[in-house]
């Protein structure tokens, strides 16, 4: 059996936090190393490309949150086998790091600039994604992304729509998912209800 390791910042979310998931379903050992952020600065210097997360598998160390993601979602049976259901699964999986990007590129902002940008954010780029993300979900059951069973595309839009929704993005309104795409809200809550993840998020209390 392989030894992992997972790297990445100390909380709860984030590129890693998917990865995180499916390992934890899938009963699959891992290391997971959390470092503070203030650690960062030298955490990165030990990584190939300076970023995090990065998934050490023996001896070799990977980098890519999606690639990680996927692996740990096919060693967990969250990855579909048939490949029409896995273009389906990835087509959500990349969708939902255009999120990530767009988000991710008003973190060094502040002020008037920040607020203004976080504003066009929630009112262009990321309700236009979540109102795909609804119809995505509706179009395949209303359920799940891909394969009718909980997959990584399901993991990874959880993370997503429970950090929009969690006040921790200043200007983005808290209340965006209900008002943009509602069906989604629902969706959320019952991805979080699921046992083995509302147990993951107890244990991290």
């Amino acid at each position: 059996m392989n030894t992992l390791k997972l790297t990445y910042f100390d909380f709860s979310g984030g590129r890693a936090e998917p990865a995180r998931l499916a390992l934890h379903i899938g009963g699959i050992s891992f290391e997971d190393y959390r470092f503070a952020p203030a650690d960062f600065a030298e955490v990165r210097k030990t990584t190939p490309l300076n970023q995090v997360p990065t998934l050490q598998v023996n001896d070799v160390q990977v980098t890519q949150s999606d690639a990680i993601t996927r692996y740990a979602g096919k060693l967990a049976g969250m990855y579909p086998e048939d490949a029409f259901q896995a273009l389906l699964c990835d087509e959500v999986l990349g969708a939902l790091e255009e999120v990530n990007i767009g988000i991710g590129a008003t973190f060094r902002m502040t002020g008037d600039e920040l607020k203004n940008a976080r504003e066009t954010l929630a009112a262009g780029l990321l309700s236009k994604y979540l109102r795909w993300l609804e119809h995505q979900l509706e179009s395949h059951g209303g359920q799940f992304f891909a394969d009718k069973r909980l997959t990584i595309a399901d993991l990874k839009a959880f993370v997503i729509l429970r950090w929009l929704s969690s006040g921790k993005l200043d200007h983005v309104p808290v209340d965006l998912i209900n008002r943009t795409a509602p069906k989604l809200r629902d969706y959320m809550n019952r991805i979080a209800g699921l046992p083995a993840i509302a147990q993951y998020y107890a244990n991290r209390t």
